[in-house]
């Protein structure tokens, strides 16, 4: 099978954004042709492989982050805004376990406790502030906090081993948290829309130039890496949701919007154990304080994972550095990025972040021995026999130009969008995965504003019953959506 001339949707990249982008239009309107285009030879095998990242289902309930410390008072207002977004996306997966168009969901998503751990007097008063904090909003109710060992030592026992009963520790416990396999839920998605008479799914396809037509339309130039054949196609709407490769696909297309971006590509690797022993001893999600310097995607955590049915523990993720912009890319990707459009942009965010420069030195050049010195913070009586080195995926921060400093690192997901609305990208790392379906339908508003009103409306609504609210404002509704969530998705909490 070769692509056809002509599409009403492209969509580029084999991951949860295009899946979700492509299954929402497609309940939409199934007559729409859609084409998805995924590199390698399976799709989700970058950032939405499990392996390739935390799988925290990002909720705010656990990352420190999110809550930031100002003035003496615990800023709270990030921490609703991430996990409405995390709602939303339980809402679409109800969805679609409801409608039958995905199955088995414990597969892809499972309840697992989510937790902040502090060391330290300062960062102890920290976290009861924000558990205050927290406790005043109706998306944080049922937080709990313990400042005690007796009870930490029954939430974590693991990471409670060879404690002094003097050590100064709190944490906080949602236990309403879960873990997701995105890679999973991709290829359910995957699965079922390539059996769709109106959608085409390439594997082994590469999209190597996006440029504008006349009449608003786009062209593809598409390489076909088995056979080294090109093809060239037209789409009235393009999405580019290629990871680390949208940055390359933007600047292509020659939208005004896409000047002045640049990328950092940072990679990870995780100390990973299978050892019964200790996975049966740790059954939560626990985030720490960032190290100073660190970007939040560096986080410190100890991580229960559920993949393919078994359970395994994550620590880190420790920051690499690499020119790739894709774990399967091209050690050519960051040199080629630049240009003249964004040279300013990437030299004035390096001057002015220097200490992650010096960050990802001292954690590039760790060894092992060094790694799990780290992980001893939490698990005292770590061996390492017990934990090997996985590296994780690729991930590109963006840089934006800053009419002060030149440029400036941002640590969130954005999509960029042109005027016309019948070109989007979606950028950036974390929260990344979690908030699919809350990006996905804020390219919706941005690209098909005036079918989301009216044609579309009651359908979004149904696969979205909160859409247009906020959650923060509205406590039985959040009730109602984490009940509904709850059955659909056979959580446990």
């Amino acid at each position: 099978m070769t692509p056809k001339p002509k599409y009403d949707i492209a969509l580029i990249g084999g991951g949860i954004m295009s899946a979700t982008l492509a299954a929402m239009l497609h309940e939409f309107d199934p007559k729409l042709k859609i084409v998805i285009f995924e590199r390698l030879g399976e799709v989700a095998k970058e950032s939405s492989s499990a392996w390739n990242n935390a799988g925290t289902g990002h909720s705010a309930f656990c990352e420190l982050n999110y809550t930031p410390e100002k003035e003496g008072k615990i800023d709270i207002k990030k921490a609703e805004y991430i996990a409405e977004q995390f709602e939303v996306s339980k809402q679409f997966w109800s969805y679609l376990i409801n409608k039958g168009l995905i199955d088995n969901p414990k597969e892809f998503i499972n309840s697992c406790s989510h937790m902040s751990f502090v060391f330290g007097e300062k960062d102890v008063e920290y976290l009861k502030k924000r558990h205050a904090a927290l406790q005043k909003s109706a998306l944080f109710q049922g937080m709990e906090y313990a400042d005690d060992h007796k009870t930490l030592e029954k939430w974590v026992p693991l990471m409670m081993q060879k404690r002094m009963s003097s050590d100064k520790l709190a944490a906080t416990k949602m236990d309403q948290g879960t873990d997701v396999d995105f890679g999973k839920l991709t290829s359910k998605l995957i699965d079922y829309l390539k059996d769709k008479e109106s959608i085409d799914v390439f594997t082994y396809h590469e999209v190597k130039d996006v440029s504008p037509m006349k009449k608003g339309e786009w062209k593809l130039k598409v390489k076909n890496r088995k056979t080294l054949t090109k093809h060239n196609l037209k789409a009235k709407f393009v999405f580019i949701g290629a990871g680390g490769y949208a940055l390359p696909l933007l600047d292509s297309s020659g939208i005004e919007e896409s000047k002045g971006y640049g990328g950092f590509p940072v990679s990870g690797q995780w100390l990973v154990t299978t050892n019964p022993e200790l996975v049966e001893k740790h059954n939560a999600k626990v985030y720490t304080q960032a190290t100073v310097g660190a970007p939040p995607m560096s986080v410190p955590h100890l991580d229960l994972r559920i993949i393919d049915g078994k359970k395994a523990l994550l620590f880190g993720p420790f920051a690499g550095f690499s020119t790739k912009f894709l774990k399967e890319g091209s050690y050519l990707d960051l040199p080629d990025s630049v240009n003249f459009k964004n040279i300013r942009s990437l030299f004035g965010a390096w001057w002015h972040n220097m200490p992650l420069t010096r960050y990802l030195i001292q954690q590039v050049t760790m060894n092992k021995s060094q790694r799990m010195s780290h992980l001893r913070d939490f698990v005292k009586d770590a061996k390492e026999e017990d934990w090997e080195l996985k590296h994780a995926g690729q991930r590109v921060q963006i840089i934006k130009r800053d009419r002060f400093e030149g440029g400036r690192l941002e640590f969130g997901t954005e999509v960029v969008v042109n005027k016309e609305g019948n070109i989007a990208s979606l950028l950036g790392a974390s929260p990344g995965a979690s908030t699919s379906a809350f990006a996905m339908i804020m390219v919706l508003e941005k690209c098909f504003g005036e079918k989301l009103k009216n044609e579309w409306h009651d359908k979004l609504l149904e696969m979205v019953p909160s859409y247009g609210k906020k959650l923060a404002e509205h406590p039985e509704l959040i009730n109602q959506i984490r009940e509904y969530s709850k059955e659909k998705l056979e959580l446990e909490y």
